[in-house]
């Protein structure tokens, strides 16, 4: 096997990666905005809801 067959496998691999990385961070804040809205990154509550 030559050393082009390993890059593309590597290339594809960590092409791989990057999409299942991003998939889980936008799947996080994702469910954050949906499940917790009125909470922000700090976990105060906001100004506009004071529950």
């Amino acid at each position: 096997m030559s050393i082009s067959f390993f890059i593309v496998g590597g290339v594809i691999f960590a092409v791989y990666l990057f999409l299942m990385f991003w998939n889980i961070v936008y799947s996080n804040e994702k469910q954050k905005k949906e499940n917790y809205p009125n909470v922000d990154n700090k976990g105060i509550l906001n100004k506009n809801n004071n529950l």
